[in-house]
This record gives C-alpha cells, structure tokens and sequence, in this order.
C-alpha cells in the first residue's frame, strides 16, 4: 500500500506588509491564518488520517490543532521540524539586510545552499536536520500522515523526496496553508500536487 504524506505550511502571520526574516520567531496566526486553519479543517475531516506531526513553533502547532479537531489526534510537536534558523537576520526587514550588509546579501543569493546568515544555519544544515525525521515518520506503521511545517522546511523536503540539489530550493512556492501531497511506494517517491490552496486574499 502506498503511503501518503500531506505536507502543510501553516497559515498566514502578520508581517505588517513588508518582507522579513522570520526564521524561528515565534509568531501566531493572523486572523486570515486561522480562517485559513479551518479552511485546512474541513479538508481534511475527509481525509482519514494516521498521525498529525507539527513543528513545535507556535503558528505550525496552532495551524495543526485546529486541523487535527475534525480527529481524535493529537499532533506531535517536533522542534526539528523548525523553520530554518535565520540568526541575527530574524524579524529584520529584507530591504535592511541588502542595504546593511550587500556583500552577505549577495553571497547568501548565491550559495543558497550552503550560506548561513551570522549565528543562523543554511539549508544544508536545515537539511540535516529535518530529513532523518521525516525518513523517520514515512518509515513509520501510519499509512497516512500530515506535515504541518514551514516555508523552508517543505521545500527541504520537496527537494529530498524529487532528488533535487537544494540550489533549488526556491523554485517551490509554499504559500501560506498550501497543501503538498507526497506519496511512496516500495522506496520510490512521487509528488503527487504541489502546493494547492484555495487562492488566499488577504481581504
């Protein structure tokens, strides 16, 4: 039987309209991200599931409880599913990286693989980090299972399960409570749809 993995980003969070570095911080659903939540509720009410797995940040585990009260799981919060550790650049606008410190800002665009921002870590690092679980929760007895994780932490993954180098990275779009369905048979996997929402307004 194959075994189904639905990878989720949490919902939306309030950035006040300007791009940041976010990393690790802690921030909650907005109120379009709770809605958002619900909308990934009644998905999911039917689409039986195994196991609920979530990163330990708060806007994944609210993101994740809420989906997970259409069933009688509790989601299991794992800091290794954390979003990529931004370092000194969290919560920093991009416009005042670039304007700061152009030569990190342009290294970092040019070894997205590897560049880790001052006290932070690069994809390579978030790879290691966060690929032993996964193998892990795919290796599991679950026949069906839901990811709720991160922007970088999904494209990590997508990049894994699709055997492309993390140079790609980016090429991923992950919106905010986009749905990702993987699957895997015997050791091959397939990425059934990537990143399907319902067309998100921030209206």
């Amino acid at each position: 039987m194959d075994k189904l993995i639905y990878l989720v980003r949490h919902g939306d969070i309030d950035l006040g309209g300007d791009k940041r570095y976010i990393g690790q911080l802690d921030l909650p659903l907005s109120t379009l991200g709770v809605k958002q939540a619900a909308v990934l509720k009644e998905i999911f009410s039917r689409i039986s599931l195994d196991k609920i797995y979530s990163s330990d940040l708060g806007r994944a585990q609210q993101t994740a409880k809420i989906v997970a009260s259409a069933h009688s799981i509790i989601p299991a919060a794992c800091a290794e599913l954390r979003e990529l550790n931004m370092g000194d650049w969290e919560g920093k606008l991009f416009s005042e990286i670039k304007a700061k410190y152009p030569e990190k800002f342009r290294e970092r665009g040019e070894d997205i693989a590897n560049y880790s921002s001052p006290k932070g870590e690069s994809f390579a690092d978030c790879y290691k980090r966060v690929i032993p679980i996964f193998e892990r929760f795919v290796q599991a007895d679950e026949t069906t299972i839901l990811i709720v994780g991160h922007a970088g932490v999904n494209r990590v993954i997508l990049c894994h399960v699709l055997g492309v180098a993390l140079d790609n990275v980016f090429r991923f779009e992950q919106n905010y409570g986009c749905i990702n369905l993987i699957s895997k048979k015997d050791s091959k996997y397939c990425l059934n749809f990537l990143n399907h929402t319902n067309n998100w307004s921030r209206s």
